[in-house]
């Protein structure tokens, strides 16, 4: 009589250590990914830190610059009604040089003057209407003096230009653009 075979004790070793390898490997599959989603956890983190960081040095700065630009347009109120006999003073050109540095540090920080020139087309983005002429008639609105200058940072509005606002029935083309030689269209 034959008998059945019995095992041997290394199948069941060499079993052992597939099942303990495959276990082994499983383990190390899911510790991958595990340390992978946590890779992409910090590096999502990471830039969401630097994004807020960025975003609260912008919005200091545009807080701060808001309470400058009153100091601004009180020295060029009293640079524009200086009386024509104080013009060469020492402390006039003193008032006159710390304007253009003001001038020079915004244009170092990207804060861009709103322009706001007669005969400019009404914008609500960029103005701000104080006094509107009911009277006026035309087809567009204008600007017909600017009573405030406005100012943005990074194409971010800061401040709106305050403007008296009339109809007229022209426009200057090149609206906002930093030439006086802007083309007029008529309705």
């Amino acid at each position: 009589m034959d008998r059945p075979e019995t095992p041997k004790k290394d199948d069941g070793k060499k079993l052992k250590k597939k099942d303990k390898l495959a276990e082994l490997e499983q383990q190390n599959g899911e510790l991958t990914l595990d340390l992978q989603r946590v890779r992409a956890d910090f590096e999502n983190y990471r830039k969401r830190s630097e994004a807020d960081v960025s975003a609260a040095r912008q919005t200091g700065g545009d807080a701060m610059i808001t309470k400058l630009l009153p100091v601004i347009d009180t020295l060029e109120r009293a640079i524009a009604h200086t009386p024509s006999d104080l013009a060469d003073n020492a402390w006039v050109k003193g008032v006159t040089g710390t304007a253009k540095k003001l001038e020079k540090l915004m244009n170092d920080l990207s804060i861009e003057r709103i322009d706001a020139k007669v005969g400019d087309e009404f914008s609500p983005e960029r103005h701000y209407a104080v006094q509107y002429d009911e009277d006026s008639e035309g087809e567009f609105e204008v600007v017909t003096e600017e009573l405030q200058a406005g100012y943005s940072r990074n194409g971010k509005m800061i401040r709106q230009a305050m403007v008296k606002v009339a109809r007229a029935n022209e426009v200057r083309v090149n609206a906002g653009a930093n030439d006086d030689t802007a083309e007029v269209a008529d309705a």
